[in-house]
């Protein structure tokens, strides 16, 4: 199996991402945005990265859009971590999604939504593509659904 991830660039590593993180974390989230906190796999550490959860049908989803990701890595071993925006911080735990039936339709609403910050990542698949090239993609973007662990804390 080939390893699929897109790194960012150094524009997105080191200006954009702590941006972002920054301006959530003090509770200006940009179009949904959250700062995911994940243990690392070897260290051990509190590893944090934005991310663009997706409401859908009254679940919650985290798509890797660069792939399999550092914090893909790692929370495919932890199974849980932390979603914080400004001072609420919400401990969850997730589940993989892995049959493309289930997949296709997050992608697709993924796309909808986010396709102007992430589009370039999905290699010409579209919201508006095929249900089979969309399929094609999901072996590419991981998903994961998000449940709530405990009450949602302010720090």
């Amino acid at each position: 199996m080939t390893v699929h991830s897109q790194q960012p660039g150094v524009l997105t590593r080191r200006v954009m991402n702590p941006l972002v993180s920054f301006l959530t974390r003090r509770g200006l989230s940009l179009a949904g945005s959250a700062v995911l906190g994940v243990r690392g796999r070897v260290s051990g550490e509190l590893r944090t990265t934005p991310v663009n959860p997706l409401p859908l049908d009254g679940r919650r989803y985290l798509v890797a859009a660069r792939g399999r990701t550092q914090w893909v890595r790692n929370i495919r071993v932890a199974g849980e971590g932390e979603l914080t925006v400004g001072r609420r911080t919400e401990r969850i735990t997730v589940r993989e999604l892995t049959e493309p039936t289930e997949i296709v339709p997050v992608l697709r609403a993924y796309l909808r939504v986010w396709a102007w910050e992430v589009g370039a990542f999905f290699d010409g698949v579209s919201a508006d593509s095929s249900d089979a090239d969309l399929a094609a993609a999901a072996s590419r973007h991981p998903v994961f659904v998000v449940t709530s662990a405990e009450p949602a804390s302010r720090r």
